[in-house]
C-alpha cells in the first residue's frame, strides 16, 4: 500500500483496511537511493524557501508509541539545513499552557516564513489523548476540530505549506518495537509502563484517529496516512511527499531570488560608484 492522501473533509477512513507493510515492488536497495536523492532535492528546496521567504512549512507528525516520529526526524528532517528547521515536541501542557487556549501553545512555535517547524505529536493531541482519557468533556473536545480547521486555513492564508503525517504501524510491530526496548540499553530509558496501558486503548484510539482524518483534512492541510512497519520505507514516502508539496514553488522562490539578486548586484555598482 503506497501513501494514501486525505484532502476531503467528510471523507471516511478505516485504518483497518489500511496496510501497516510496504508494497511488495518496493525495492529496499532502490529506494536508498531514491531517498538519498530526495534528500539532495530537499536541501536545494529549503535553500530556496530560505532565500525567498515567500511560504513556510508545517510538518505535522502523529502515531501511535514507537510509530517513528523521532525516526522520522532524525532521517528526512536531517537532510535540511539546521539553520532553517524547528522541532518542537509536544507533551503534556504546562501550567502555563493550561491557562491558555489549547492553541496557544502551538500557534507560538508555527513557522516564519522561509522555515520548517517539525511537530512531534501537536495540536491533535487534544482531540486524541484528552478524548480517549476522558480529559475534557466531550462538548469541548468535539468543538476543537472547527477550531483546528480555523487555525490551520489561517496559517495556509499566509503562506504555510502544511503537511500531516499519520505514521500508521500495526499492533504487532508496536508489540516488537516495544519489547526490544527491553533488550537494548540505548534505548531503556525510553521504556515506560504507558505505553503499555496505552494499548489496552487501541481500538478507541482508532476511532480518535479515523474521526480526526475525517473532521480536518483540507486541500489546504491534507492528512498523509504512511505505512510504518518498515522504517526505511516510512522515511522514504514522507520525503516523497514533502518534495511533491514544495516542487510546485520552486520557480516562483527562484524568481523571487533573481530578483533580489538584480537589486542586489545594483545596490553594489552603485557602491562602487562612489568609491
Amino acid at each position: 500500500m503506497d501513501i494514501i492522501r486525505n484532502d476531503k473533509q467528510g471523507a471516511k477512513v478505516k485504518l483497518e483496511r489500511i496496510s501497516t507493510a510496504p508494497p511488495k515492488k518496493e525495492d529496499r536497495d532502490a529506494a536508498k537511493a531514491e531517498f538519498e536523492a530526495l534528500g539532495e532535492e530537499l536541501f536545494d528546496l529549503q535553500d530556496l524557501l530560505w532565500g525567498a521567504k515567500m511560504n513556510s512549512v508545517l510538518i505535522v507528525l502523529q502515531g501511535r508509541d514507537t510509530a517513528g516520529k523521532d525516526g522520522t526526524i532524525k532521517h528526512v528532517v536531517g537532510s535540511l539545513n539546521p539553520r532553517g528547521v524547528r522541532v518542537t515536541s509536544f507533551g503534556v501542557p504546562s501550567t502555563e499552557e493550561q491557562e491558555h487556549d489549547f492553541l496557544w501553545r502551538v500557534h507560538r512555535v508555527a513557522p516564519r516564513k522561509g522555515e520548517f517547524s517539525i511537530f512531534n505529536r501537536s495540536h491533535y493531541e487534544d482531540v486524541l489523548v484528552a478524548r480517549v482519557n476522558n480529559l475534557v468533556p466531550s462538548p469541548l473536545w468535539k468543538a476543537r476540530y472547527q477550531h483546528i480547521r480555523d487555525f490551520e486555513t489561517l496559517l495556509a492564508e499566509h503562506g504555510t505549506v502544511i503537511l500531516k503525517f499519520f505514521l500508521h504501524i500495526s499492533r504487532e510491530e508496536q508489540e516488537q518495537r516495544l519489547l526490544a526496548r527491553e533488550q537494548e540499553p540505548r534505548k531503556a530509558w525510553k521504556i515506560s509502563a504507558g505505553d503499555w496501558e496505552d494499548r489496552k486503548h487501541w481500538l478507541d484510539y482508532t476511532h480518535a484517529y479515523e474521526d480526526v482524518f475525517a473532521r480536518t483534512s483540507t486541500v489546504q492541510a491534507p492528512w498523509h496516512l504512511v505505512p510504518s512497519d518498515a522504517k526505511w520505507y516510512r522515511n522514504l514516502v514522507v520525503a516523497r511527499a514533502v518534495a511533491e508539496a514544495l516542487r510546485p514553488y520552486r520557480e516562483q522562490w527562484q524568481q523571487r531570488l533573481d530578483e533580489v539578486g538584480k537589486h542586489k548586484k545594483a545596490e553594489l555598482r552603485a557602491w562602487r560608484k562612489k568609491r
